[in-house]
């Protein structure tokens, strides 16, 4: 059975920082890439960053995010990480770790988690 679990979330103050990790579990993580994507209210979907997998681990990363957030994986523990540094309020949203089943980094509901809530306010 697919698992996947985020966590890490929280509230911080703007310029602050945040580790969110990502369990999985049923599946081989270091057969698939593997992203994050967000869900703000009243936003669409963004995918945030994704990190391919084997012999090709390119990342890739939104504009909004790029020089700011690192995503890295752990294939031997099956674990996946966003690093989040110089939080802004426009960060605030709900993280979902995901595969990225079809090919490109875009936000996919087929094996996701149940996500965890970043908040950035003072």
């Amino acid at each position: 059975q697919v698992q996947i679990v985020e966590s890490g979330g929280g509230l911080v103050q703007p310029g602050g920082s945040l580790r969110l990790s990502c369990a999985a579990s049923g599946f081989t993580l270091g057969d698939y890439a593997i992203g994050w994507f967000r869900q703000a209210p009243g936003k669409e979907r963004e995918a945030v960053s994704c990190i391919g997998f084997g012999d090709d681990t390119t990342i890739v990363y939104s504009d909004s995010v790029k020089g700011r957030f690192t995503i890295s994986r752990d294939d031997a523990e099956n674990l996946v990480f966003l690093q989040m540094n110089s939080l802004k309020p426009e960060d605030t949203a709900v993280y979902y770790c995901f595969v990225p089943e079809g090919g490109d980094c875009e936000p996919d509901d087929t094996y996701r988690g149940q996500g965890t809530q970043v908040t950035v306010s003072s």
